[in-house]
């Protein structure tokens, strides 16, 4: 009998946190395997027992299957084995790991996104310590960063990742592929706590009608009572052109983003670090997520050894009303962080505002004043957000107020 093979993971020497697996289907003969591994002989009979008994689960009694495991977690394990037995055309239940109680948490639609650290889907070696690095937000990536061979796998590992990896408190987003594969992955994805789906190169309201209309129905099957928000990203001049009407489509949206690298190509020229070129796209966004009443998120900065530069361009970004931007590399977090941090003369202002506006509740006044100036709604509401910000920071206490001198 002719064996079917597939072959599913990823070795070499620079790989870590993963493991290859190669599985062969056979008539007879039980199940025959191979372990490679530098840690053989301390883990060496638990991935045995774990694959062993992976392979009880799936139905396949007869086969061969062979390792080169490069520190594996079983959540890893789990997710090669069965992505490998998916390959082989068989469609057996998921063994899913247990979801860990720290993954229990919910996000908000107004909370922070200064920086969404990207994560390659099929990369675990990155997903294990992201959260240490404390982002706002991870992205588990299935579009640019998985090869089209690897996105049925690297789907498989992401649901698993989601359960059992400690993200501390990041908000836990996924980046789908687009079309039918990305409506695929939300019925993967969707019941494992995903706070956020991120939709590439949108151009029109009906792909995020589409995408939030495939959630609802997971979420009421799967008996989901907790949002999943949207934030799509404009990668392309429709995309500029209808900024607004994506932005609306649906109340799930909670931020819209930028990817420059797409709309550059999509112009037909070269991005710079002066961004001139895309200048009109990103003002454009900005009003566009201001005028919705959602946050307007910037592209990533790809030089991930010029923090100077970084710096300079987080702070440009600021200026023009983004509230954050995306990362490709952990040591670009801090740098973020301090360039959207609100600057001491932002604070001091905010506070002045909020307790003005504080003393006018008291009073019972309907209008606030600052002064000889009339403070409105929409500056009151941002100066909480600058407070906020600034005792989440630690740049204000906790119960700043009480200690500022009464007038």
């Amino acid at each position: 009998m002719e064996m079917k093979q597939a072959v599913t993971g990823n070795t070499g020497p620079k790989v870590r946190s993963d493991i290859e697996v190669t599985l062969e289907l056979a008539a007879s003969g039980g199940v025959e395997l191979e372990i490679r591994s530098k840690v053989k002989s301390m883990y060496g009979n638990a991935i045995e027992k774990q694959c062993r008994d992976l392979l009880e689960y799936f139905g396949i009694a007869n086969a061969r299957l062979k390792v080169d495991d490069s520190g594996a977690l079983p959540f890893v394990i789990a997710a090669r084995v069965e992505a490998a037995v998916r390959a082989l055309g068989l469609r057996p239940s998921a063994l899913l790991p247990e979801m860990i109680e720290e993954n229990g948490y919910t996000s908000e639609k107004g909370r922070f996104r200064f920086s969404r650290l990207y994560l390659p889907g099929n990369n675990p070696g990155m997903f294990l310590n992201a959260g240490l690095h404390s982002p706002d937000g991870v992205i588990l990536d299935l579009e640019d960063s998985v090869a089209p061979e690897r996105k049925d796998e690297a789907r498989i590992l992401v649901r698993n990742a989601l359960r059992a990896v400690n993200f501390y408190g990041a908000e836990r987003m996924i980046r789908i592929n687009q079309g039918e594969r990305g409506l695929e992955d939300l019925e993967y994805l969707i019941p494992h706590n995903v706070h956020l789906v991120l939709i590439p190169k949108c151009e029109g309201r009906e792909t995020v009608m589409k995408i939030d209309e495939r959630i609802n129905a997971i979420r009421e099957r799967e008996k989901i009572g907790r949002p999943v928000f949207l934030m799509p990203i404009i990668e392309s001049a429709a995309g500029v052109e209808r900024a607004f009407e994506i932005a609306t489509a649906s109340l799930s949206v909670v931020a819209l983003a930028i990817g420059l690298e797409d709309y550059t190509a999509d112009l037909g020229v070269q991005r710079t670090k002066e961004g001139l070129e895309s200048l009109y796209a990103r003002n454009r966004l900005v009003v566009a997520a201001k005028a919705a009443g959602i946050q307007p998120i910037d592209s990533v900065f790809s030089d991930v050894a010029d923090m100077e530069g970084l710096l300079d361009n987080v702070l440009r970004s600021k200026a023009m009303g983004f509230e954050g931007m995306g990362c490709i590399h952990p040591r670009q977090i801090p740098v973020i962080r301090k360039g959207f941090s609100p600057e001491p003369e932002e604070t001091e202002k905010a506070k002045k505002i909020v307790l003005a506006f504080r003393e006018a509740q008291k009073r019972g006044l309907g209008v606030v004043a600052l002064g000889s100036k009339m403070i409105d709604p929409p500056v009151v509401a941002r100066a909480e957000k600058t407070i906020a910000l600034a005792v989440r920071l630690g740049l204000l206490p906790d119960g700043w107020e009480e200690q500022e001198p009464k007038e």
